[in-house]
């Protein structure tokens, strides 16, 4: 269908306020100017409780931000990985989405602050992310939370860590996860697809800053190769939690997030995969300016509740 019209309100925008492209800025210029678009996150809703702590990592501590919902607990427990390419992006550039998570789907969110590259290279920031994880099912019940019922969620290079700490937590043994949210995930180092050759360079996430953020993430081509790196490419995906993968029909990311979600269907995992029609990479965390991402994150929060109380 045609780009939904506050999408492409949104692109006339950044167009007329024109400066460069992320990927012609050093990370740390490309930083500042994210957290200049911060405004276009829109305003968060009321939660009952936020408070930011850390909790031990295998580099030093892991800040985290700690979403509760109102009611009694425990509660189910969402991690959630935010997006920006695995250099860009903290927990204040996913605030809203959380906060709407939160309140939606009944669930602590732990929104993870992992370490960024280039400073910290692959496979630092899924190192973060699995040992949040880890964390969050040994001390569940201090937050609020039910540690038989944990799932993890991200956007785009957030979804790729909430792909990969799948993986991991599979491949460990430990947490058992309910569950998995993959919002327009980057899933494989390949920028030859129909999606990147009709989307790469019109539509918010271009293939340049694709290509940008995997050069300042990955040390090696063998690294793109890496299941950890690229969960499309992991030889075994079988024994995964359910999942519900979003996608935007102009989104340079559509095709390998569609992909990594039927590999999951032929390996047996329960999947839920929709592609939003008419929108752009970004949708669900850019709430300020294209609602159409609450709508998605509803969904989301909808298919949580399932499987949270499938484990009550």
């Amino acid at each position: 269908m045609p780009l939904a019209r506050e999408a492409e309100a949104f692109l006339k925008q950044l167009a007329e306020a024109g400066g460069p492209a992320l990927n012609e800025l050093s990370p740390a210029d490309a930083r500042k100017m994210t957290e200049q678009m911060a405004a276009f996150g829109g305003d968060a809703e009321p939660v009952a409780g936020v408070v930011d702590r850390t909790v031990p990592g295998p580099a030093g501590k892991i800040p985290v931000r700690i979403y509760t919902p109102a009611g009694e607990g425990p509660f189910p427990v969402l991690l959630y990985f935010h997006g920006g390419g695995w250099v860009l992006g903290s927990p204040d550039t996913v605030h809203a989405t959380c906060a709407l998570l939160a309140n939606r789907a009944g669930a602590v969110v732990v929104s993870v602050d992992y370490r960024l590259a280039p400073e910290h290279k692959f496979p630092a920031a899924a190192e973060d992310c699995y040992a949040a994880t880890v964390w969050v099912a040994e001390n569940a019940r201090t937050i609020g939370g039910d540690p038989r019922r944990i799932a993890v969620a991200g956007d785009s290079a957030g979804g790729n860590l909430a792909a990969v700490v799948s993986l991991m937590a599979r491949d460990k043994g430990y947490p058992d996860l309910a569950y998995q949210v993959l919002i327009y995930p980057v899933t494989d180092h390949n920028f030859d697809t129909p999606s990147y050759r009709e989307n790469g360079n019109d539509y918010f996430l271009t293939t340049a800053m694709m290509q940008w953020f995997w050069d300042h993430y990955i040390r090696s081509e063998a690294d793109g190769r890496d299941w950890r790196a690229s969960p499309l490419q992991a030889a075994d995906v079988s024994g995964l939690p359910p999942a519900f993968v979003i996608t935007a029909e102009y989104d340079p990311l559509r095709d390998e997030g569609e992909a990594y979600a039927r590999k999951l269907i032929e390996a047996g995992s329960a999947v839920t995969v929709k592609r939003y029609l008419g929108q752009i990479h970004g949708f669900c965390t850019l709430l300020g300016a294209m609602p159409a991402g609450r709508q998605a994150l509803e969904d989301a929060a909808a298919h949580l509740r399932l499987a949270f109380a499938a484990r009550e």
